[in-house]
């Protein structure tokens, strides 16, 4: 997530019961589901960002536009991608004098009048390899697409899925992503879903309030399992759901913090420790494999999935 001017088993069967879709006007028959999102392996996700950490570790300790980290962290993605039957394209665009790309991957079929997008930031800061800002959501949104794959899932709605560029230094590549798209592409676009840091040490539960369509299909994923959402506040304005939001697209997301302060009510709420940071390594050099809360990660991945199921079905 770009710095702020200050500073800069889940429970399927009970989240299913949140949100069942009636087919049926017969009184007393069960209502069922269009489709069911899959629970994604929390051991999946992590094995990504193992490789997005070997991947940092083997290129002067980041991911960061304009360094090799980053290309390979995206020639990574790219070929899971490619190999699960996704139409990958390559965007490519400049920034401080150096290159970067924006990834975006096309799973064929669906009404490409409607198209659902789910996204995050590839790159980390210089200063570390940028595990849970931003490996976590660059993980999970991967994931969630090879979930399409392997279910071979057939959509009411077009799905695209795109990992971003230099984001870091101000959404550089998701501006650029929207500033090219026609007015007529622009209108396509139904929804695009925003993961960036999904993982945080000492996490919270926060939704974006952009879109109400988008917020209430999050919320109602996390009522299912009981937990407790906040809306987001810190992240305001600040990832690469921005310029999409400001082009007139619906958008949303989910966040588990970054360096605000958890309070005791959170900490009441959500465990964790009150008076720390959500997560004490922002943009730093110890944001690394081991700053993940496996928890949080899986929840929000899980809630990924099913935003993305529910509202292409």
């Amino acid at each position: 997530m770009k710095l702020s001017v200050t500073g800069r088993a889940t429970a399927a069967a009970v989240v299913a019961a949140v949100t069942l879709l009636t087919t049926s006007s017969i009184a007393g028959a069960a209502p069922t589901r269009v489709a069911a999102a899959p629970d994604l392996p929390v051991a999946n996700v992590k094995a990504h960002l193992a490789q997005l950490q070997s991947i940092a570790t083997a290129n002067g300790g980041n991911r960061a536009h304009g360094r090799t980290g980053y290309k390979a962290s995206l020639d990574y993605v790219q070929g899971k991608l490619n190999a699960a039957g996704f139409t990958t394209t390559v965007q490519q665009f400049t920034s401080g004098g150096r290159t970067g790309y924006n990834l975006i991957a096309d799973w064929p079929g669906g009404d490409t009048g409607q198209v659902v997008m789910a996204g995050s930031h590839l790159d980390s800061v210089t200063a570390g390899a940028g595990i849970n800002d931003n490996g976590s959501g660059s993980a999970a949104v991967l994931e969630a697409a090879l979930a399409v794959s392997r279910a071979q899932y057939q959509p009411t709605k077009h799905l695209r899925f795109a990992w971003w560029g230099a984001e870091e230094l101000g959404m550089v590549g998701s501006r650029y992503y929207v500033n090219r798209l026609s007015t007529t592409d622009r209108s396509r676009i139904s929804g695009y879903l925003n993961f960036d840091m999904i993982g945080s040490p000492n996490p919270g539960y926060f939704v974006y309030d952009d879109d109400p369509a988008i917020e209430k299909t999050f919320k109602a994923y996390y009522a299912g399992i009981g937990v407790a959402t906040e809306i987001e506040t810190e992240g305001d304005g600040r990832s690469d759901h921005a310029p999409f939001d400001s082009a007139g697209i619906p958008v949303g997301g989910l966040f588990s913090g970054a360096d605000y302060i958890k309070t005791a009510a959170q900490a009441a709420k959500w465990g964790g420790t009150a008076g720390l940071a959500f997560d004490r390594c922002y943009h730093s050099s110890c944001d690394t494999t081991s700053n993940i809360n496996d928890t949080a990660l899986d929840r929000n991945s899980d809630a990924l999935a099913y935003a993305v199921w529910e509202l292409s079905s």
